[in-house]
């Protein structure tokens, strides 16, 4: 695996063996960040499920400002900090070592705000996706111009609304799919 684009295009990123990750591909994390293009530079990025990090990596890679990595097996926590370390990632790197609901409320009793939230639970847990989305429906953590973006199995249908997250788009990719929602009042 390796960071497709940006100050560390082209380096490779660790990988776990054994573990049931499922890491977005180079392709789809390029289409991905194709369509954010200038949605990154200098924002606050929040990458749940982190698993790798390939993700929240690519996002420092092209300009984010910072990212919040999120991951709760303690072997991907530490592959995460090894693949930071790895690229000479000193600043705007947060590890946060917790599942999702715990850690974004920890993130919004801060008052954090995020541009961009990468969700990406095993492609079975139906019910991680619907209580991360729906949690970030209704907290106040994404910034009023922000972005959540999901990644799910193609066959997976997604609701098109979660409190006031509102699906935009939806692109489709091999067996999976990136599901791309805003705040209802700023789409």
């Amino acid at each position: 695996m390796r960071v497709v684009a940006g100050k560390f295009g082209g380096r490779k990123i660790a990988a776990l063996r054994g573990l049931k990750l499922r890491p977005t591909s180079d392709r789809l994390r390029e289409t991905l960040f194709d369509i954010l293009g200038p949605m990154v530079k200098d924002s606050v990025f929040l990458d749940l499920f982190a698993g790798t990090g390939a993700v929240g990596i690519e996002a420092l890679s092209r300009g984010a400002r910072q990212c919040i990595f999120v991951e709760v097996h303690p072997a991907a926590v530490s592959l995460i900090g090894r693949n930071v370390k790895a690229l000479g990632i000193i600043e705007g790197a947060a590890v946060i070592s917790a599942d999702a609901r715990r850690a974004l409320e920890k993130l919004e009793s801060r008052r954090s705000h995020v541009d961009l939230a990468f969700v990406d639970p095993p492609y079975d847990h139906s019910r991680a996706y619907d209580e991360t989305l729906g949690f970030l429906g209704t907290a106040n953590l994404l910034a009023p111009r922000g972005c959540v973006i999901a990644e799910h199995a193609r066959r997976r249908t997604l609701a098109e609304r979660y409190g006031e997250l509102e699906r935009v788009r939806m692109v489709l990719q091999g067996d999976a799919a990136l599901s791309f929602y805003r705040l209802a009042l700023a789409a």
